[in-house]
């Protein structure tokens, strides 16, 4: 078999595979063989069928099979072992390969077009500028996450007396001249709140009403005729409540409040865990911590999307062979279409771009992830999963079982390299080039994103 690269220029080539029958026919024939122990046709014991009869049966799709196979490990095999890097995949050429006869040919021929792939110049030094921006934690967001954690601790309390923001329960009794309606309308786990009650005078028959009280009141003056609202609430059809025009009696049965903890050692327990917050001073201290980790996480994201646009800035107008390119992108890219291609095209390159970049500065550098390095991504991303869940202090043990199973997964590790090789150039460009820093608030931060 010979293997060879033609017509290549600094973006493409073409991949010669010229396979003999001295290449294959060994194979054909091996596999034939176990396709005859195996086979079970009539008037022939099974294993016992002619080799010349399985020849003619199967011989032409087991050589397209072998062929395949061959064409497949040698494409590869030749561009790995003469460092032909590719981008995308090798395709079948479109103009040098001739039709395939099974029937006829013993020789072969296989043509395949790849896009080579570029090297890039990559000089970086102080003159190239990059903005590290630091947000500044302002009193109003500690105040607001502080407010987040009581409402996220907050502890319901039975009372006596009704007061605007409480849950009230009880039964609610549809009235004719004062009295209980005969067939009327009669619910009893009624539930109102007295702040989303829209008619003030309505509200204020609530506010201060006690338990066990009655309150004779208009649920159609109450929610302003809304009758999504009034259905809501007795627990009838719209249609029925745009009719409602009676009043209604309800009888209170449960005052049920929300409130908020007070700022004590119990409550910082609740939030940070067992000894590790004991003053409010401290707890302001360990809040503003969190939020300076979580500003940082994203000053660090859109760093990287700064340090991309340099490196695609730097390399310039990289030649590509965009033809290939877009016929691999065509062939792999599910539910795509060639107008979608084209316009998608300019991101699929800077990407492109990004990578190569990445791949060459960790060759030329040795960059390697270490253990370690994997170990404490695996811990930032299971502490931000956490977080989501309002848990802000997991022991160590438990986040280290987690993180032990998160490894486990060899998609998941492969990720989590992928992400601290990328930190790793990012931190290696930070490092050439000129960082200035700027302090913006929070809100000019997220215009930085519009």
């Amino acid at each position: 078999m010979n293997v060879s690269l033609l017509n290549n220029d600094t973006v493409s080539g073409i991949v010669k595979l010229e396979i003999e029958k001295k290449d294959y026919e060994e194979l054909v024939e091996k596999k034939l063989r176990q396709y005859r122990q195996q086979a079970n046709m009539p008037g022939f014991r099974k294993g016992m069928v002619p080799l010349g009869l399985m020849k003619k049966m199967y011989g032409k799709s087991v050589l397209a099979e072998e062929l395949n196979k061959l064409v497949s490990d040698n494409l590869i095999k030749y561009l790995t072992e003469s460092n032909i890097r590719v981008l995308g995949e090798p395709l079948p050429n479109e103009t040098e390969q001739q039709p395939i006869d099974f029937e006829t040919q013993e020789d072969f021929e296989f043509y395949f077009d790849v896009a080579l792939s570029p090297v890039l110049i990559l000089k970086f030094n102080k003159r190239d500028k990059l903005t590290w921006y630091e947000i500044v934690v302002e009193d109003e967001m500690v105040n607001a996450r502080i407010e987040s954690y009581r409402q996220q601790f907050g502890i319901y309390n039975q009372e006596t007396e009704v007061m605007e923001e409480d849950l009230v329960k009880g039964i609610v009794t549809e009235l004719a001249d004062k009295k209980p309606k005969e067939g009327g309308i009669k619910v009893e786990d009624a539930i109102v709140m007295p702040k989303y009650i829209k008619g003030k005078r309505e509200q204020s028959k609530f506010l201060s009403a006690r338990l066990n009280d009655t309150v004779v009141f208009n649920p159609k003056k109450a929610y302003k005729g809304v009758a999504a609202e009034i259905a809501s609430f007795l627990q009838i059809d719209k249609e029925a409540a745009m009719d409602i025009t009676s009043d209604f009696q309800f009888e209170i049965k449960e005052i049920t409040r929300y409130s908020l903890p007070e700022m004590n050692v119990e409550f910082f327990e609740k939030v940070f865990g067992k000894d590790n917050v004991a003053t409010a001073e401290e707890f302001r201290e360990r809040v503003t911590t969190i939020l300076k980790e979580t500003h940082r996480n994203q000053t660090e994201y859109l760093f990287s999307i700064d340090v991309r646009m340099l490196v695609i800035k730097k390399t310039g107008d990289v030649q590509l062979a965009d033809s290939i390119l877009k016929r691999w992108l065509l062939l792999t890219e599910k539910d795509t279409t060639p107008e979608k291609v084209e316009e998608n095209y300019e991101k699929v390159v800077n990407d492109l771009i990004w990578h190569l970049t990445k791949e060459q500065i960790i060759s030329e550098n040795d960059l390697k992830a270490e253990d370690t390095d994997i170990t404490e991504y695996a811990k930032k991303i299971t502490k931000a999963q956490f977080a989501q869940y309002g848990m802000t202090t997991v022991q160590d043990e438990m986040l280290e079982n987690y993180v032990q199973e998160l490894l486990k997964n060899k998609e998941t590790l492969q990720n989590i390299i992928s992400h601290v090789m990328e930190d790793k150039v990012i931190q290696w460009i930070k490092e050439k080039v000129k960082i200035e820093t700027k302090e913006v608030t929070r809100e000019e931060f997220d215009k930085l994103f519009a």
